[in-house]
């Protein structure tokens, strides 16, 4: 993508009404979104799904499609990536989906405790060499701020073509003594028929072309 659409893109985004960027509340007197989540921007008290490293918004967008009862946020700090579901949602009158542009780590300023039911995160940066593990979104350092927002029962799920990512999230699981839910070593091959696991995101559907298998855990902390 070139430096121009790029920056068109971000302009575009920042006039969208749903998308929040952290610019948006710099200076308003009402601050961050947190706890309003259910009544100021979506208007119900649904559960509140968060799509985290969210990039074009694939699976944040097809998972509010797919469930109506279900309010939706794509998470990712690159405004120009968010652009494609955002713009696809606005335009398809999707209304159970919202976007969000922070950086991850900061999540719990704009989320409350227990306003969210779920996390998925899916195909993020497996950030592989050893000095990047606090990148990592299953690390201890991120568990510890999905505690502050997820209900009581609230679930992670994971969904990588990495496989040293994927052996890292079931490590940490053990040592945090998290609850093991569900795991699946190649989703194809085991679930192919399963509605949620076969959402594919733009990454997924380049790694299936590279012949990847894909892999899923899903958890509680």
């Amino acid at each position: 993508m070139g430096k121009k659409n790029k920056l068109q893109r971000y302009r575009e985004v920042s006039d969208m009404e749903i998308v929040l960027e952290y610019t948006d509340f710099e200076n308003r007197p009402d601050g961050k979104p947190k706890g309003e989540w259910h009544q100021k921007y979506f208007g119900n008290g649904r559960p509140i799904i968060l799509e985290l490293a969210c990039g074009k918004g694939d699976y944040a967008l097809n998972l509010a499609r797919r469930e109506p009862e279900l309010n939706v946020v794509g998470v990712d700090i690159k405004g120009a990536r968010i652009w494609k579901g955002a713009t696809t949602a606005r335009d398809e009158g999707v209304e159970n989906v919202r976007f969000l542009r922070i950086f991850i780590d900061h999540l719990d300023e704009y989320f409350d405790r227990g306003e969210v039911s779920e996390i998925w995160i899916t195909f993020p940066d497996p950030y592989l060499k050893e000095k990047k593990e606090s990148k990592r979104l299953t690390s201890p350092r991120f568990l510890d701020t999905y505690r502050k927002v997820l209900a009581p029962g609230g679930e992670i799920h994971l969904k990588t073509d990495s496989l040293p990512l994927y052996e890292y999230t079931l490590e940490t699981i053990r040592d945090q003594n998290c609850e093991l839910l569900d795991q699946v070593d190649d989703v194809y091959r085991e679930r192919p028929e399963d509605p949620l696991l076969t959402i594919q995101t733009y990454y997924e559907k380049m790694h299936l072309r590279d012949g990847k298998t894909i892999r899923y855990v899903r958890f509680r902390i």
